[in-house]
């Protein structure tokens, strides 16, 4: 539910079984494929030892507890651009989302592909058998340029923030098939922010905006804590020696491509997780276990306990996982599939 790097979180069972993995075995395998792309993974364990699918587990109770899914189609995704933004910026994230939706185009091939990633999400239903929705709309944006409720956010404020967009009508009220997601720029610090969290999702107050209406909030890191919410583009000190080095962002921006995968997790918890009573793992419904949660920091193949796993690089050296539309690049962590019991990608090895 809230997302943060898993390098400064409690590991879930998930992690530790991965870190247990990694801890005994004996020697590290790197693994260089002279392909193109490259495939990289920094401190890539012995894969022989490993499970097909990474952190499969019987352990994990992820729990169906009756609520709605986002199952209509489109899921309407209504953007709030808190504080400044670049037009270019902008561009990554909202072609990142349109890349959610399957092609038009019958032909192509979904192959290591943002819309292939979102199939694990459309795995999940409700008590109706009605499945997430694979087609996302980014359906309206609004930019709140003049900090109406000023530069520093609380998990109330930025509920206001909502309430402005919908009570001054840039918005409709989509309660049932919307989605509203404020993003905050470089200089807009958040309650918890880069401590306990890199972003969350939750649901609005009807005291507070009028309606119940599901919302996630995610924070650039790029000048306040890349190291925590950015990671791998960026490096906590702490690490410094440790072998491992930031990667290069896809986009040529760590803030945004950070974000990126953060989006990814809270969209994917939404949509099957709306109100906080549907898919989850835990007896705490206030601090539930979700399909982001399960698998996070984890991107490829080999994956767990702070790597990430078998990742692509291309020739510039930026490294990604999936290909969303207009040619872009991204790294997007894995979700929970619930069939397979285990945390899943488009772009696995084995």
């Amino acid at each position: 539910m809230s997302l943060l790097n898993p390098i400064f979180s409690l590991f879930t069972t998930l992690t530790l079984l991965l870190l247990t993995l990694t801890l005994t075995l004996s020697k590290e395998v790197a693994q260089t494929l002279e392909i193109n792309p490259e495939i990289i993974n920094p401190k890539l364990p012995n894969l022989k030892t490993s499970k097909k699918f990474e952190g499969s587990s019987n352990l994990v109770d992820l729990k169906y507890h009756m609520g709605p899914v986002l199952s209509s189609s489109p899921i309407n995704v209504y953007i709030i651009w808190y504080g400044r933004w670049a037009s270019k910026q902008q561009s990554i994230i909202k072609d990142f989302i349109h890349s959610i939706s399957p092609s038009d185009n019958p032909k192509a091939k979904e192959v290591n592909t943002v819309s292939e990633w979102w199939k694990t999400v459309s795995l999940y239903t409700d008590q109706t058998g009605a499945n997430v929705s694979r087609n996302i709309l980014v359906a309206g944006e609004y930019s709140d340029h003049k900090y109406s409720q000023g530069t520093h956010l609380t998990r109330l404020s930025v509920q206001l923030v909502i309430a402005n967009a919908v009570k001054t009508a840039p918005f409709p009220v989509d309660h049932k098939h919307g989605i509203y997601l404020i993003l905050t720029a470089v200089d807009v610090t958040m309650q918890d922010y880069c401590r306990a969290v890199c972003g969350f999702h939750y649901f609005t107050f009807p005291s507070l905006v009028g309606y119940t209406l599901p919302y996630a909030w995610i924070g650039n890191s790029g000048k306040q804590c890349a190291d925590v919410c950015a990671y791998p583009f960026a490096i906590p000190a702490y690490m410094a020696g440790s072998g491992l080095t930031a990667l290069k962002p896809p986009n040529n921006d760590v803030g945004v491509d950070g974000m990126i995968s953060i989006i990814g997790h809270e969209l994917a918890e939404l949509s099957s997780n709306p109100l906080i009573n549907a898919w989850y793992a835990g007896e705490d419904p206030t601090a539930p276990t979700e399909i982001g949660d399960l698998c996070e920091g984890l991107y490829g193949t080999g994956g767990g306990g702070g790597y990430t796993g078998q990742v692509m690089r291309d020739r510039e050296g930026k490294t990604y996982n999936l290909l969303g539309r207009n040619g872009r690049k991204f790294l997007v962590q894995w979700l929970w599939n619930p069939i397979l019991k285990a945390c899943v990608g488009p772009n696995a090895m084995d």
